[in-house]
């Protein structure tokens, strides 16, 4: 076969470290608008991105010529050295350590798009960790809840 066809979904979600409310609406465009150029400079195709002030959502469409961990390892520590460059925050901004990845349908694409387009309605009433255990228990993902987050500085186990 002379190329590779492929139509890959994914959700991803990742929050900061600690969980803590560090992405503020004065700034979360342009942070939104550099991890587009992350992955558009990787190859891949960014449908949606939205979140709150402690997680981020993406939609994106990936190619089979890439891992997963490496686009997200990439989004993350360039996004990192972003905001910190920036001095957005106080102190230094990290993400937390790993990550949630959802694959989709092309039929789901719509409803994935109105559920991270409504982000900052939807943690009016839901939190984040609600939210990424709904995640992993309509995809059937095992996990253990005391290692899910990293928790050292909001223990609420």
């Amino acid at each position: 076969m002379a190329d590779t066809y492929s139509k890959i979904y994914l959700h991803i979600i990742f929050a900061v470290k600690g969980r803590q409310n560090l992405i503020s609406t004065k700034w979360e465009a342009e942070l939104f608008s550099f991890i587009t150029g992350i992955i558009k400079n990787k190859g891949q195709k960014l449908i949606r991105i939205n979140g709150v002030a402690d997680h981020v959502h993406l939609l994106v469409g990936i190619k089979p010529d890439i891992a997963l961990s490496d686009l997200v390892r990439d989004i993350k520590s360039n996004s990192s050295r972003f905001i910190n460059e920036k001095s957005w925050i106080n102190g230094r901004f990290e993400w937390q350590q790993g990550f949630g990845a959802f694959s989709l349908s092309h039929s789901h694409l719509s409803s994935a798009i109105n559920y991270i387009e409504h982000q900052k309605e939807h943690h009016k009433k839901n939190s984040f960790r609600e939210e990424y255990e709904k995640f992993l228990k309509l995809y059937e993902v095992e996990y253990k809840p005391q290692y899910l987050f990293d928790e050292q500085n909001n223990l609420e186990l």
